[in-house]
């Protein structure tokens, strides 16, 4: 039986999510729009933009469930987990260098030849390698390091250990407010030195304060099967969320050959969008879970499920943070936008960190889905509410709004999930919980992206308003999955 944990425990546990969130919480806001202006044409930011985050995303959808699922199986004399996170953050720190060495690619002699064979410069193309590679390290370190929670703390303790998870992936927003100055005078290799620091030292702290106990006999069953079951999850999910790309990008182009309206084109298209982020959603979770999981899907609804949740609050949320940097400069026509976005994010931040701790306290009491119901319809109201805005301030009403739904999300829907994932394999259905994590990328940006650049040709900024409403409907619908989530043996959980 596992033991009481004491609160650092609890820390210790959770440290390594803190380097992994200070490079999202700096790379996906800031750095990248940024580089991505560099590189791309204006008129075409938000889909290049959208190109580079589907790309890493689809291999980390890929990697994160087999690192997880290596991982349940590792005989390492230090633990299952630990040996992963040393490894991939060895190699973070070597793909981050890639990522920082892109500006010196600007204007270089082999730009005709990216701009023949792949349509884009030397630049991008150094940026996108240097992200997909990245996307495979970095979730290496982050399958294995899902399993730990359900390793070593007790069911009822995991609602605190994942309040103190969400404090972890939210603290760094706080250093946002340093970074964006930093990216608008352009200094990307003094940001990437603090994203590699972020890494190494919170990988240190976990390998000298965990305590894992080694599996002493490794599983004989074959896992090639699963690899493969694995790798077709993921090419199922970016195989749906492409013909939805499709599906909006045909009706936008026949409703402009017809000469249609601008108000009949945000809705047609509007309505194409959402009815392809959803059914992405929806028939990309379902079909590659099913794939993902094998025969055991059928009694593992309620965790497919969860992943649907999970995925819609994701692809709404994090696409908005995404997108936050270009909303700031084209429509409110902020003159230093990274800085902006930072302070926007550091602002929500401050009411992200009091519902992280307080819901995950909370989800050991009052049950995790009245909790994670109440943070959707929260962050649909915030979101509501941005379409409103004028001014910078009232963008930072609306994103605390947001902050307090994101946050006690955080925290109660991962409570929830660790209760529905079978103990032995945690970290292999973790991993494939990010069908969430990597998939909310790929719907929200994915499809977003060039929905955005479509709209504001027709009007500048209106890109920005029609997806941001689509993103309101989808923490909706993520309230209303909640019914088909139920614990395991039947039970309900609030």
């Amino acid at each position: 039986m596992k033991q009481d944990m004491r609160w650092y425990d609890h820390i210790a546990i959770n440290i390594y999510w803190l380097g992994i969130n200070i490079a999202s919480s700096i790379i996906t806001p800031v750095l990248l729009p940024y580089l991505v202006v560099l590189f791309a044409p204006l008129e075409l930011k938000n889909t290049y933009l959208a190109t580079v985050r589907v790309i890493g995303l689809a291999v980390a959808m890929a990697v994160q469930p087999i690192a997880g699922m290596l991982s349940d199986r590792s005989t390492h004399p230090a633990g299952r987990r630990r040996p992963f996170i040393v490894g991939g953050t060895l190699f973070n720190i070597l793909f981050l260098a890639i990522v920082g060495a892109s500006p010196l690619f600007l204007g270089s002699t082999l730009d005709g030849f990216f701009q023949s064979a792949l349509g884009v410069t030397t630049a991008y193309a150094v940026l996108l390698a240097g992200i997909v590679l990245l996307q495979v390290s970095s979730n290496v370190a982050h399958g294995a390091l899902q399993g730990l929670i359900p390793d070593l703390v007790p069911e009822t303790q995991r609602g605190r250990a994942s309040g103190v998870k969400a404090v972890m992936e939210l603290l760094p927003v706080f250093l946002a407010i340093f970074i964006g100055p930093l990216v608008d005078a352009g200094k990307v290799w003094l940001t990437v030195g603090i994203i590699m620091a972020g890494f190494f030292v919170s990988m240190l702290i976990t390998v000298f304060t965990v305590h894992e106990e080694p599996l002493r006999e490794k599983p004989s069953d074959p896992i090639g099967g699963r690899i493969l079951r694995l790798i077709a999850l993921t090419a199922i999910f970016v195989a749906v969320t492409q013909a939805a790309v499709w599906l909006v990008r045909a009706s936008g182009t026949q409703l402009a050959q017809r000469g249609a309206t601008v108000g009949s084109q945000v809705a047609i298209v509007g309505l194409a969008g959402l009815v392809g982020m959803a059914g992405a959603i929806f028939v990309g979770v379902y079909a590659g879970a099913w794939v993902g999981i094998g025969q055991q899907a059928r009694q593992q609804t309620p965790f497919i499920w969860w992943v649907i949740n999970r995925l819609l609050f994701l692809a709404a949320v994090g696409s908005i943070q995404g997108f936050a940097q270009y909303y700031l400069a084209d429509v409110l026509h902020l003159p230093n936008p990274a800085t902006a976005t930072s302070l926007l994010m550091a602002t929500v931040a401050v009411f992200l960190l009091p519902s992280a701790l307080l819901g995950g306290y909370l989800a050991d009491r009052l049950g995790r889905r009245r909790l994670v119901a109440f943070s959707g319809l929260l962050a649909a109201v915030g979101t509501v509410a941005l379409l409103f805005a004028t001014n910078l301030p009232l963008v930072m009403v609306s994103g605390c709004i947001i902050g307090i739904g994101a946050g006690t999300f955080m925290a109660t829907n991962w409570a929830l999930g660790t209760d529905l994932v079978p103990p032995a394999e945690a970290g292999r259905y973790l991993g494939i919980s990010n069908l969430a994590g990597a998939g909310a990328g790929i719907v929200g940006a994915g499809i977003g992206g060039p929905m955005a650049d479509f709209f504001n040709s027709l009007r500048p900024g209106m890109g920005y308003l029609v997806i941001f409403a689509l993103y309101a409907a989808l923490f909706l619908l993520s309230v209303a999955t909640l019914t088909k989530v139920k614990a395991r043996g039947g039970e309900g959980n609030g």
